[in-house]
């Protein structure tokens, strides 16, 4: 399946998935190939990113996501990615997907579990 993840300035990821985990308004869904059609708008949270050769996380603030059988396209205000493979420092990643996720939970459970997941990439790289 084709993601591709778009913010104000840019492309944020392209590229083909295995699966993606997405913080819907309503909970947490999962899309793979094939998925029925679908829209959804995003809370702040992280998009769980599933490829043959591994695992990505990208925080987001909040957006919204068109899903079709073969693709999902996701448009966001703010995105950070957190992926050590992108060339730049996951310290620095990691500290502005924190301060992204804070200015934005809406509740402390919300927020410690996000956090959680980010620094879970930290402890990887």
């Amino acid at each position: 399946m084709k993601l591709e993840i778009v913010a104000p300035l840019g492309k944020i990821y392209e590229g083909e998935v295995k699966e993606i985990t997405l913080p819907g308004e309503d909970g947490e869904f999962g899309v793979l190939d094939g998925h029925a059609p679908l829209v959804s708008t995003l809370k702040a949270g992280t998009i769980d990113i599933k490829k043959d050769s591994g695992e990505e996380l990208v925080a987001i603030n909040w957006g919204y996501v068109e899903v079709t059988p073969q693709k999902a396209t996701i448009i966001v205000d703010e995105a950070v990615p957190l992926s050590a493979s992108e060339g730049h420092d996951i310290a620095d990643a990691v500290a502005k997907a924190k301060k992204l996720m804070a200015d934005f939970a809406e509740s402390n459970q919300a927020l410690a579990y996000t956090e959680g997941k980010i620094e879970s990439v930290a402890r990887n790289f």
